[in-house]
């Protein structure tokens, strides 16, 4: 089975087509309850991780680490209900946390601007210009902070398995292509993408884990083996690395912890 992940724009009808798509495969249909979870985790407010994860990053951001550590538990809650397969998950950042992982099909929803500005209008009761600004500043932050966190712009096609434009084609049809995507050799799950899938999962416990402790620490797991990535101002402070070892070692399924002074993991060595 798969997993399959929906970005979508506001009123794009991304969403009902994500539980459309569950129900037909019998999959779990995951949304705002990442958030939720995630805040319950890393005792976060909710406003604060939905703000984090839908806004750009501001200049106080940058030098706080304050976006890092949302997204590092909200990557964390993600990954865990992932982890389990056949999951079709509706939302911003799913394509990003799972680069890597071949049993995931990656679908992109786009919606005509006129046909979402009506929309808009009818449920916020608001004038077609106040519409098309909401909208429009919506689409800009969703593509500042991909670009800001990831380099990587949300309107790429080249980021997705599928982009479906709901126009000629309507939901009920947007639902069968994902299906019989989804059920292709391509996109089953093997032995090799689940252990890719788990190894992801623990680099970002041990991540969302340590961000409070050093906000810039990367890790990366690679069959159980873990690497923490630090500059060398860490490597001064023998007590912190001591700690940053003794913390991700009580992960389950770590094997063993290596620091490295780097932020860009090498598993050739």
């Amino acid at each position: 089975m798969a997993i399959i992940t929906i970005s979508r724009g506001s009123y794009s009808k991304g969403k009902e087509v994500a539980e459309k798509v569950a129900q037909r495969l019998g999959y779990r249909c995951i949304g705002r309850e990442v958030l939720l979870d995630a805040s319950k985790e890393f005792n976060i407010p909710e406003v604060k991780l939905v703000r984090a994860i839908h806004n750009a990053p501001s200049i106080l951001d940058r030098f706080t680490y304050g976006k890092e550590r949302y997204v590092a538990c909200f990557q964390a809650a993600l990954l865990k209900y992932l982890q389990g397969d056949n999951v079709t998950y509706h939302g911003l950042a799913g394509h990003f946390f799972l680069k890597g992982i071949a049993h995931v099909l990656k679908v992109r929803i786009i919606a005509d601007m006129a046909d979402r500005v009506r929309l808009e209008m009818e449920r916020e009761g608001i004038g077609r210009e106040e519409a098309w600004q909401t909208l429009k500043k919506d689409d800009e932050e969703r593509r500042k902070w991909s670009l800001n966190l990831y380099g990587i712009d949300t309107s790429d096609p080249s980021l997705y398995d599928l982009v479906i434009h709901i126009r000629k084609l309507d939901v009920a049809e947007a639902v069968q292509i994902i299906c019989h995507t989804a059920r292709l050799d391509n996109f089953k799950t093997t032995v090799a993408s689940q252990k890719a899938m788990d190894d992801l999962v623990i680099a970002a416990e041990i991540k969302a884990t340590l961000v409070e402790l050093k906000p810039d620490v990367q890790v990366s797991c690679q069959d159980g083996r873990v690497i923490v990535g630090a500059t060398t101002h860490l490597f001064e402070q023998p007590e912190m690395v001591e700690e940053i070892k003794r913390i991700a070692l009580g992960v389950a399924g770590v094997k063993s912890v290596d620091l490295k002074l780097t932020h860009l993991v090498d598993w050739t060595d």
